[in-house]
């Protein structure tokens, strides 16, 4: 398991597009991924899940991805959320 601490950028957080850019950009990966915000962990790869997280504009995040493939799973996930 391989996880990076971040801060989401995006204006509006990981709300609608924002969220799609993401779960389409590790949905490829065959390892299982996981954003982590306060006490709460959702499916990285799920596009409700993201939304219903409500991950607002400078909210720390943590993503952690475990299995086949996780190195480069995460390196595309952060620069999915540094291109805010």
């Amino acid at each position: 398991m391989v996880c990076a601490k971040t801060t989401v950028l995006h204006e509006s957080g990981l709300h609608m597009r924002p969220a799609q850019e993401f779960v389409s950009a590790v949905a490829n990966y065959p390892c299982k991924v996981t954003i982590k915000v306060g006490d709460k962990s959702v499916n990285g790869k799920s596009i409700l899940s993201v939304m219903a997280a409500g991950i607002k504009r400078d909210t720390p995040i943590e993503i952690c991805c475990d299995g086949p493939e996780e190195q480069q799973a995460l390196v595309v996930a952060l620069k999915v959320l540094a291109a805010g």
